[in-house]
């Protein structure tokens, strides 16, 4: 069954900018998102500002894409958990977020019939401990893509 996945941990707020939060973190993210520019007809729809560092590398399990995130944010986990705190009191927060499309066909990857087995993953003790201390909730998605008789 083809599988497309990918991880990423985000900060999120209605009033501090991306922008603001990579001042105070000295931490370039992969992507952000500008309040409000998701949607604007019929009339803007305000989204969180986002900050994201993001795993997409395909091949590899969800737990080892959240390594490659975590290697990056560990050395910064003070700095991560003083704004998670503010934000927090300010209705923002973070969150690690897992997204999966399952019977993907459209985006198959060139030999996938050799890759390893992706669909088995966990979370150790050192990512519990990283969400826990930065307060970071986890969000799975995952889709069926399977269209029509496929998808039972």
């Amino acid at each position: 069954m083809p599988l497309r996945q990918y991880a990423y941990f985000a900060l999120f707020s209605r009033h501090i900018s991306a922008a603001d939060m990579t001042s105070q973190l000295g931490i370039t993210p992969d992507e952000v998102r500008v309040r409000g520019s998701r949607f604007t007809e019929p009339a803007v729809v305000p989204v969180d500002h986002s900050w994201m560092v993001v795993c997409r590398e395909p091949g590899l399990r969800v737990d080892e894409q959240i390594t490659r995130i975590l290697d990056r944010l560990q050395p910064h986990t003070d700095r991560l958990c003083d704004l998670t705190r503010h934000l927090a009191r300010t209705g923002g927060g973070a969150v690690l977020h897992i997204v999966r499309y399952f019977n993907d066909s459209d985006q198959a990857q060139p030999g996938a019939a050799d890759a390893a087995n992706l669909f088995g993953w966990h979370l150790d003790r050192k990512v519990l401990d990283f969400l826990s201390a930065t307060g970071a909730e986890l969000d799975i998605d995952e889709y069926d893509m399977a269209g029509g008789d496929d998808a039972r």
